[in-house]
């Protein structure tokens, strides 16, 4: 592989001035341990971050209850202020208790408390994306969104968000958003092992809205598979950088935000971008 830049492929939602390079990042890591607290290096955060955008991400994925509050005070610091053409994309809709559990918090005020906290610790007047987190720890949970989703246009039509988005949803809760309001980009976990999305990815790309998947390389729980392994040795490349581009060229309107607190994994991620997996190495993997 050569290094990549992740502007040689992009994407933008219909309907929408973004153009997102289709290779991002994702901030979670840059807290504590269990998304907790402070990082152990904040400096190395810092410099997780302006790499990347030196390595042309154009997209970081992020949210204030990662830390709290930490990730996205990392980000002000490191790139505030930021370039041009930088989208960053928050989630609001649960909250973090005292025990660092994950609490949902979908009421008016605390999605509106939300909104303006992610305002404030990333320093901006507006923010470009925000993806309400739909309740459900476990995964979906069907439950309507409309509530929720009806706050979130109100913020939008006071000026305080350009684009929304949702999270941790299923078709129908998408309907049902789309019902209310123009939906840019969808956010659940999918990946090689995780493919419950397949249906509702190919639906989203014929309406051209973004497909964002969470925990792209497993997780807590790293992808392994024997199969990933030959593809990988196979391609010279690593399972990661392997998973990474299966999922890029599963559909055209999949962006990647995989997270990582080391510079030297952050530029393997980005190269996965110029890795080409051909017939033989998509169709072991697609069955696994």
């Amino acid at each position: 592989m050569t290094t990549y830049s992740p502007a040689l492929h992009q994407f933008t939602p219909a309907g929408s001035d973004l153009v997102f390079n289709r290779v991002g990042y994702g901030a979670m890591q840059l807290a504590g341990p269990h998304v907790w607290g402070p990082p152990k290096d904040r400096a190395a955060a810092v410099a997780v971050l302006r790499e990347a955008i030196e390595l042309g991400v154009n997209h970081i994925d992020t949210s204030d209850f990662y830390g709290p509050h930490i990730t996205n005070q990392i980000i002000r610091e490191a790139l505030h202020p930021y370039r041009d053409g930088l989208t960053i994309v928050t989630k609001i809709g649960f909250v973090r208790g005292a025990d660092q559990s994950w609490l949902p918090a979908a009421s008016p005020q605390q999605l509106r408390d939300a909104v303006h906290d992610n305002l404030r610790n990333l320093g901006l007047d507006v923010l470009d994306v925000v993806n309400l987190r739909a309740p459900g720890l476990e995964g979906p949970d069907g439950s309507s969104i409309a509530e929720s989703l009806a706050t979130l246009v109100q913020l939008q039509q006071e000026g305080l968000v350009r684009h929304i988005g949702v999270s941790n949803v299923d078709a129908g809760q998408v309907a049902e958003a789309q019902r209310i309001t123009p939906i840019v980009c969808v956010q659940n976990h999918y990946n090689l092992a995780h493919r419950a999305d397949d249906a509702l990815i190919d639906a989203l790309a014929a309406q051209g809205i973004a497909y964002v998947p969470f925990f792209p390389l497993g997780g807590f729980s790293p992808l392994q598979s024997d199969t990933l392994s030959q593809v990988a040795a196979s391609a010279r490349a690593t399972t990661m950088q392997v998973a990474l581009a299966w999922l890029l060229q599963r559909a055209a309107n999949m962006l990647v935000i995989p997270g990582t607190s080391s510079v030297a994994h952050l530029r393997e991620n980005v190269d996965a971008g110029a890795l080409t997996l051909d017939a033989t190495a998509l169709a072991a993997l697609n069955a696994m």
